[in-house]
């Protein structure tokens, strides 16, 4: 970033609004609380029996009143300047002054106003105004953040609940704010058209802009700018999450990147996400690995590339593929579907307690028949699911290269219950809507291709690959299954209109603490594949069948 001039730390003797009330700070406040809880009769008759008397800890729910005097406190000390007092109102005084100090020497903004907003409970809302400074050039600043206060457990105090998101709200715990010549030069991004692609035209694709600095700003032949950003930690809870520009103090000069993003695809898949909270959706060319498409409906985080979630039955494309291999079910050949059945002391059910009496695998597939699938843990291996998508579907090998941060789905070796839970997407099972997009893209095309936004030709980067393929006959029973499934199962409303040359696998992951659980939905379609999770939606195919499908449908 290169030399940095140090800024001076200011006093702002500026009262904080916490309110509507000015905040002093009274220099006898000391002096005034032992007045009030450590004098009175005891203290003049000379009797030591109130001194010996330990005080008693407040317990229990906060007032209004602590919440705002907590806060009041915290504001009013981070505003004047007083970062070891400001730090000291906080349930974690060293992290709080080390982010405070790197506030004004790291970040270099001065003259922080802060005004207090509406309090929920114990959470108060407040704005920040400030200038950031570095060498002659200078920016306003303006945000809004919050804080939480808590009651401190060894003696009851209100204290604010320290986290790296109370001095701005794009920090994570491990985070730190730095103004400088930044670290990575701009870069402009284009579709494959040639259009350019902007946070302001599609809104999700902020954070995939920021991947694409990070990995390809001193690649494009751009210079670097000043800039406010966040950079995360080492340690940082957004590890996976590419560092921020918060506020631009001069530009820089960008070069450019192109991607495979569809700018038809990606505006249809916008307007999809946008109209569901939670949801994520991701489409790729199964011939090839592009991605086409990539929304989010929380522009703050690409769940699309790396979230890490329990993709419920759309698993069993992978685990149907491993009982195909291992000969233990088949298409058209019967396949038990009871009620409940028991492995490792867990007892599994089908949703709504359904059986499928003498029904053949593709019934039971075509149904999500958990069942069906946890019967036959007891003749596989431990590692055997792992391998299986590893080896066919290039997962959870932590090697794909897409040109922005990814995660590629994880399949840890476990044992009885939680392995039997594997088979149906739960357990520790974790994926996003890429993996599950690139699941789908390799039954179609019949072969694993590493799904990729940024052309490897670009940077003479190697793409992944998988081990093997699926043998002919196992690769025509995945396509048979995931097309009855289109056509009469789960996944036949969503799909509708779309046949014959088609799939789909429907999902719904439960999660702790939900009352509904997550909805999951891949499909194929010609040469597109794609896929989605609409979290605490509801059976996937009622929730991200109709965003997959529609994309399917958009590209014709």
């Amino acid at each position: 970033m290169g030399n940095r001039r140090r800024v001076a730390e200011r006093r702002n003797k500026r009262p904080v609004v916490v309110g509507g009330v000015i905040a002093a700070v009274v220099g006898g406040a000391g002096i005034a609380g032992y007045a009030l809880y450590g004098g009175g009769a005891a203290a003049e008759d000379g009797s030591s029996r109130a001194a010996e008397r330990k005080p008693a800890v407040k317990t229990g729910p906060l007032s209004a009143a602590e919440v705002t005097s907590a806060a009041q406190a915290f504001l009013t000390a981070w505003q004047q300047g007083k970062v070891a007092q400001a730090a000291a109102a906080t349930d974690d005084p060293k992290a709080a002054a080390a982010l405070l100090t790197g506030y004004t020497k790291d970040a270099h903004v001065t003259g922080a106003a802060l005004t207090a907003g509406a309090r929920s409970g114990n959470r108060l809302a407040f704005s920040v105004k400030g200038t950031v400074t570095y060498k002659k050039t200078a920016k306003p600043l303006a945000y809004d953040s919050a804080l939480t206060v808590v009651r401190r457990a060894s003696d009851g105090k209100p204290l604010v609940d320290w986290h790296a998101s109370v001095v701005h709200p794009d920090l994570a715990d491990g985070d730190t704010l730095v103004t400088g010549e930044a670290g990575d030069p701009p870069v402009k991004a284009f579709d494959r058209d040639g259009g350019e692609l902007t946070a302001k035209r599609f809104p999700s694709l902020g954070t995939v802009l920021d991947g694409l600095r990070e990995k390809y700003g001193k690649k494009a032949g751009g210079t670097a700018g000043v800039e406010l950003r966040v950079v995360r930690g080492k340690d940082s809870k957004a590890k996976k999450v590419s560092d921020k520009t918060l506020l631009e103090l001069s530009e820089g000069t960008p070069g450019s990147v192109k991607t495979t993003l569809s700018p038809a695809l990606q505006a249809t898949a916008e307007k999809q996400v946008a109209s569901r909270a939670r949801s994520s959706v991701v489409v790729v060319r199964p011939s090839t690995g592009e991605i086409l498409a990539v929304a989010n409906s929380n522009p703050n985080f690409n769940t699309a590339f790396q979230g890490s979630l329990a993709p419920g039955s759309t698993m069993k494309v992978v685990t149907a593929s491993l009982l195909i291999e291992k000969g233990l079910a088949s298409a058209d050949k019967p396949h038990p579907c009871p009620k409940y059945f028991t492995y490792g002391g867990w007892k599994f059910q089908n949703d709504d307690e359904f059986e499928i009496k003498s029904g053949t695998f593709k019934a039971s597939f075509a149904r999500s028949c958990n069942t069906a699938f946890i019967s036959q843990a007891g003749k596989l291996d431990e590692n055997s699911l792992t391998q299986q998508a590893q080896q066919v579907f290039g997962l959870s090998r932590d090697d794909w290269s897409v040109g922005v941060p990814s995660f590629d789905g994880a399949v840890p070796v476990q044992s009885a219950a939680q392995m039997a839970a594997e088979l149906i997407g739960q357990g520790g099972v974790r994926m996003n809507p890429l993996n599950m997009a690139s699941v789908s893209a390799t039954i179609k095309s019949g072969t694993f291709h590493q799904p990729y936004l940024v052309a490897p030709s670009v940077d003479d980067r190697t793409l992944a690959t998988a081990a093997r393929k699926m043998s002919p006959s196992t690769l025509s029973q995945l396509r048979e299954l995931m097309n009855y499934t289109a056509a009469y199962g789960t996944a036949a409303k969503a799909m509708t209109g779309l046949g014959p040359d088609y799939g789909a696998k429907t999902g719904s992951a439960e999660v702790d603490g939900q009352k509904q659980p997550n909805g999951w939905f891949t499909a194929y379609r010609g040469d597109l594949a794609a896929a989605g999770v609409v979290q605490a939606g509801g059976h996937g195919g009622d929730t991200a069948g109709p965003i997959v499908a529609t994309l399917l449908k958009a590209a014709g």
